[in-house]
């Protein structure tokens, strides 16, 4: 059992930015058309905003408000995907006998985005980047809860997705759109998630499990599950 607090948080996905966006979508939640909508990062100098992917943007957008006035916060980044856009882009300069960009190369990595946070925010705390399975929100909390548990006063937990190119459609189903979620988690007993085995399977969730915890948190839900395989992870508020 793990316990934590969600001090704060907050969300971005195309069209939804604000508190008031995403709990219309909580209740009638849908799927976006295609689109190239980009998070507002304009906090950043110009020369920094350009080496951002989207997924790097999302990633900044919710993470940055939530870690203003922290000092020395450790940040834990989840994505089962990561930068797939930029590892097709690279893929296909390959297939075409192109030469490749170092560039590209250097951001395609997992890790690009807490790299990349630590340059920009002048931050030397302890950063982790997992890439877990359809159940990433819940192994990324174990991860900032170890980090609260040996004392750290707050930790960012960010999770987030890109759309993936066409060619991966076969393949990759659990992207509905591109969405970041940021957590600011603080140490106590507000929450606690739990570990069950369950049937192999189990009814899949309509939506990626951190957009299944907004609708929760939304609707004021004290005790909800989420499944993935065999893991039944459950949550129970105690708000």
């Amino acid at each position: 059992m793990i316990n934590f607090n969600i001090a704060a948080w907050r969300a971005w996905a195309p069209g939804l930015d604000s508190v008031a966006d995403w709990q219309a979508w909580s209740q009638q939640p849908g799927v976006f058309a295609a689109s190239g909508a980009a998070p507002d990062v304009s906090f950043l100098p110009a020369m920094q905003r350009r080496r951002l992917s989207r997924l790097a943007r999302m990633a900044f957008s919710v993470g940055w408000p939530l870690a203003e006035g922290h000092q020395a916060l450790p940040l834990v980044f989840a994505s089962r995907h990561g930068e797939t856009p930029r590892t097709f882009d690279i893929l296909s300069d390959l297939a075409a006998e192109q030469p490749l960009s170092p560039t590209q190369f250097s951001l395609s990595v997992h890790n690009a985005v807490i790299g990349l946070w630590s340059i920009l925010r002048g931050e030397t705390s302890e950063m982790t980047a997992l890439a877990a399975a359809g159940d990433g929100l819940e192994h990324g909390l174990i991860e900032a809860c170890a980090l609260l548990n040996e004392g750290a006063p707050a930790v960012l937990l960010v999770i987030t997705e890109e759309q993936p190119p066409e060619a991966y459609a076969c393949w990759i189903d659990d992207v509905p759109f591109p969405y970041a979620v940021g957590l600011l988690l603080t140490p106590g007993s507000q929450w606690q998630v739990t570990l069950t085995n369950g049937p192999a399977d189990a009814e899949k969730a309509p939506w990626p499990h951190a957009l299944n915890l907004l609708r929760q948190l939304l609707d004021g839900q004290v005790s909800f599950q989420h499944a993935w395989k065999t893991r039944v992870w459950n949550w129970q508020s105690n708000l």
